[in-house]
């Protein structure tokens, strides 16, 4: 199974979110914000092995959407599932391989989205 990656800069919410997806996938992998999750996929034994990163709308340390074009400059690949208010404008996120889950988000809804986008196929190491 994949590495899910969980950019929360909330430690209790993290917290929740990170135990809600352990339940159902072997490898979640949490940090506090963007930058700490765009240091760690630059590991090349990490970013081999990512199959989803999970990241709310207002990722600390830069917005969602900046977030995500980063990341997918990096690795174009990697499907991301933004966490948003409703009120939010999930617009910000029409590209290939992201999608946008308003909260409040059943725990069951966040698990079902996970498990549809996460890559289930390897990727060669470079």
């Amino acid at each position: 199974m994949r590495t899910i990656l969980l950019v929360e800069d909330d430690p209790l919410r993290g917290l929740v979110r990170k135990s809600i997806l352990d339940k159902r996938f072997p490898d979640v992998k949490r940090v506090a914000d963007a930058a700490e999750a765009l240091c760690l996929i630059e590991q090349r034994r990490f970013s081999a092995n990512l199959g989803l990163v999970i990241s709310g709308h207002h990722a600390h340390g830069l917005s969602g959407p900046a977030f995500v074009a980063e990341l997918h400059a990096r690795l174009p690949e990697v499907p991301v599932l933004v966490l948003g208010s409703a009120a939010e404008s999930p617009g910000d996120y029409a590209s290939k391989g992201v999608r946008f889950l308003a909260k409040p988000a059943a725990k069951e809804e966040l698990v079902a989205a996970a498990s549809e986008m996460v890559l289930k196929d390897a990727r060669p190491t470079a």
